[in-house]
């Protein structure tokens, strides 16, 4: 790992009898990143506690505690076996704490970090911003029943139930203690006098307070109780704290942020420019490979030490943002890492788009006719039952999409999805009875859906079909069935998609209307539904549905349509 020089030299206010900072740090993995921590902390002036995991391998505990043999105010403490969400990690914490207060007695200020905490700005801005709030404790201290942070549940609980194994070790079982004591009210008193306060476990406390919390008539008590708290580094100190400081600063001068799931946040090379924004002391948790941060971190002493306050405000806004994104989701984008419920997405599809059901049975041309109009991706039937129609009839689509309707059907939500999303255009598609239909309630509750629908339209091209008749009737039995469900869902009354519905007699009737306010709302220009594409002769079509009556069927949702049509139509069908 590149190493960069760091000021030796003793700050301003070491000098002129200022605060004196000692940093107790908590070491679990990434030795090596730890040790170069310990360096910055150290040629900045600290004194420092190191505590090491009793799982780490003694030939790692062996490298760093060479490394570090020169600097003479660097030790290491009594080693305990942490477990997350355990007393361990408060009992190592315990006997740094005792160690630094024995061994370096002109240490003003005690601050907790862990061997990837890297230092943003020199250990003198620190000592300079601690030098103005003297007697001021910094630790994140919330009352429980106040808390909306916490992760998973077990907020008041994990004061009041007993935890005596951990939850990494034995998930189960450790759901199951927690159940049998709230079905059987097993729960335990919280000593007196304690009001049970959470936050983070990155904090820096003044000496008296921390000789105090330490020296409290009381603490073996404090500690048999707070054996079975659950994660108790983010409650015991944050809640005695409030028995012996009265100068209380809630917050962290750590940056630290967690996930959903309780996991802190790791910050990576291309968070350099947002890492210095910040202007916060100390950020926690950093990439050991992160090179780039660690050649540019800490930033060199320029002058006077600052003590400016932090700004971690668009961090904050930065990460709640993702936290968000990661909870919700992008409207219509359906990815393995968050695959949301179904009714539940974050925007079923990413923008508008618009479905047109019976129109192509009309107009043969309806595709160019309308793609010359309006600023949109006209496709076919992308729903076909044979193959994928898109514009302009590719085997490959938009993003690489396929035309196939068998790797279409494996997954017709994110296919349709997709296809909106990736263009960035309006997406225009036909649709008919005789497509899959196993999209009809995704695009009725979608509410970027614009439906369509002249009913009955189907029938035009039976009608021309020149097929048998025994033929047809079983045809329009079975697109007729079809219709009449998929009418039946846009009436519903979880529709949320914007429609327009015109049964076949009444747009035959008034075609040019009909188009022109179609055009309008898909904005283009009215004026151009005046040249109609060619549309398919409709003589006949009254004899044709009377006879589909006669043949026992009767035509629904098809308007009026004479029986006494012209007889021309009887030879054709």
């Amino acid at each position: 790992m590149n190493q960069r020089p760091f000021e030796i030299a003793a700050s301003p206010q070491q000098q002129a009898g200022g605060p004196r900072l000692g940093i107790i740090m908590l070491c679990h993995t990434a030795l090596p990143l730890a040790t170069r921590m310990a360096e910055i902390w150290a040629r900045g002036g600290a004194a420092l506690v190191v505590h090491i995991d009793a799982k780490v391998h003694a030939d790692e505990v062996a490298t760093m505690r060479s490394d570090l043999a020169a600097h003479g105010d660097i030790v290491f403490s009594r080693r305990q076996a942490c477990e997350w969400g355990r007393f361990s990690l408060v009992r190592a914490t315990l006997d740094a704490a005792e160690l630094m207060l024995d061994r370096f007695e002109d240490v003003t200020h005690v601050m907790v970090v862990s061997g990837t905490c890297l230092p943003l700005r020199p250990v003198a801005d620190l000592l300079a911003f601690l030098a103005q709030h003297p007697n001021r404790d910094f630790i994140e201290s919330v009352t429980a029943e106040d808390v909306g942070w916490t992760m998973g549940g077990l907020n008041e609980e994990r004061f009041t139930l007993r935890f005596p194994i951990g939850f990494r070790r034995n998930k189960k079982l450790f759901d199951r203690l927690v159940d049998l004591q709230r079905r059987w009210n097993l729960s335990r008193r919280i000593p007196d006098g304690l009001v049970p306060h959470l936050g983070s476990q990155w904090w820096c406390l003044t000496r008296p307070t921390l000789n105090s919390i330490l020296t409290d008539h009381r603490r073996d008590e404090f500690d048999r109780y707070f054996n079975h708290v659950w994660i108790p580094d983010e409650s015991y100190f944050q809640t005695l704290v409030r028995r012996h400081s009265t100068r209380i600063e809630s917050r962290s001068l750590t940056l630290a942020k967690f996930d959903e799931q309780g996991k802190p946040y790791v910050f990576y090379n291309d968070h350099r420019q947002l890492l210095e924004e910040s202007r916060c002391f100390v950020a926690r948790k950093i990439w050991p490979e992160a090179s780039a941060l660690l050649s540019h971190f800490p930033r060199p002493l320029q002058g006077e030490p600052s003590p400016a306050e932090p700004q971690p405000e668009r961090v904050e806004r930065i990460f709640s943002q993702a936290v968000a994104r990661r909870r919700l989701g992008r409207p219509g984008l359906y990815m393995q890492s968050r695959f949301p419920l179904r009714d539940k997405e974050n925007g079923k599809t990413s923008g508008p788009y618009v479905v047109m059901q019976g129109f192509s049975d009309l107009f043969p041309d309806f595709e160019s006719w309308l793609s010359e109009r309006i600023d949109a991706d006209v496709h076919g039937h992308v729903m076909a039952a044979e193959r994928v129609e898109f514009l302009g009839r590719g085997e490959i689509g938009p993003g690489g999409l396929s035309d196939s309707a068998a790797l279409r059907d494996l997954d017709p939500r994110g296919f349709i999805s997709n296809l909106i999303r990736i263009s960035g255009r309006m997406q225009v598609m036909q649709f008919s009875p005789r497509d899959a239909q196993s999209l009809n309630w995704f695009m009725a509750t979608d509410p970027n859906a614009r439906i369509l629908v002249i009913t009955g339209a189907w029938a035009v091209p039976l009608l021309h079909s020149g097929m048998p008749f025994d033929d047809i009737r079983r045809a329009a039995a079975r697109l007729q069935r079809i219709e009449l469900a998929q009418i039946e869902v846009l009436n519903s009354v979880w529709l949320k998609a914007r429609t327009g519905i015109w049964d076949l007699g009444d747009f035959c009737a008034r075609p040019a209307g009909i188009l022109r306010n179609v055009l309008r709302e898909l904005g283009g220009d009215p004026e151009a539904a005046a040249n109609l594409p060619q549309m398919r002769e409709i003589a006949g079509m009254g004899r044709f549905l009377q006879r589909l009556r006669n043949a026992g069927l009767k035509p629904q949702l098809m308007g009026d349509f004479p029986a006494a049509d012209a007889a021309m139509t009887r030879d054709r069908i």
